[in-house]
């Protein structure tokens, strides 16, 4: 079972794909070019400061708004590693999936833990923090194999022999 830690971002309910990524930097022509301005409405300094493997957690509705898959995308850039949250906007789900961010549905850890603190998570078994452990939903086979390798697309390659 995968393993890691690592320092939390706390956001709050309904971050939607605007505040993500505004709608004025999708005409940037990479995500690396759009990634510095993730969540830029709510916190501009959030971008810099984010480090790889950090986390987010967040209240309910996580990705609401616009489908942007461009979305998913810019978090992934930024280096977070996963984002707990009470609820997800599905079509939001779906779109992280798809490009190999791990989202995982956690109903009180939102309400315990403060910015800055450190978290554990062991996929499909449970998060621990100030140690309590927090269960949390094992996600079918077939969507680890995604997420493990790195997306939709590359997990089809994998799998017909295309890629390493």
């Amino acid at each position: 079972m995968e393993q890691f830690s690592g320092r939390v971002w706390v956001l709050g309910d309904d971050i939607d794909t605007d505040i993500i990524i505004p709608t004025e930097y999708l005409a940037l022509k990479t995500i690396e070019d759009m990634k510095q301005y993730g969540f830029s409405p709510l916190r501009p300094e959030l971008a810099g400061q984010i480090k790889k493997g950090d986390m987010i957690v967040a209240g309910k509705n996580f990705g609401c708004g616009s489908s942007r898959e461009q979305a998913p995308e810019v978090i992934k850039a930024l280096g977070i590693r996963c984002i707990v949250a009470k609820s997800f906007a599905r079509i939001f789900f779906r779109n992280s999936i798809n490009n190999g961010l791990l989202l995982i549905e956690q109903p009180d850890l939102y309400d315990r833990i403060e910015e800055g603190q450190e978290i554990t998570v062991t996929v499909n078994r449970d998060i621990v923090f100030d140690g309590k452990s927090y269960p949390i939903a094992a996600l079918p086979d077939n969507l680890v194999e995604i997420i493990n390798a790195g997306g939709l697309v590359k997990a089809m390659q994998r799998r017909n022999g295309l890629a390493g």
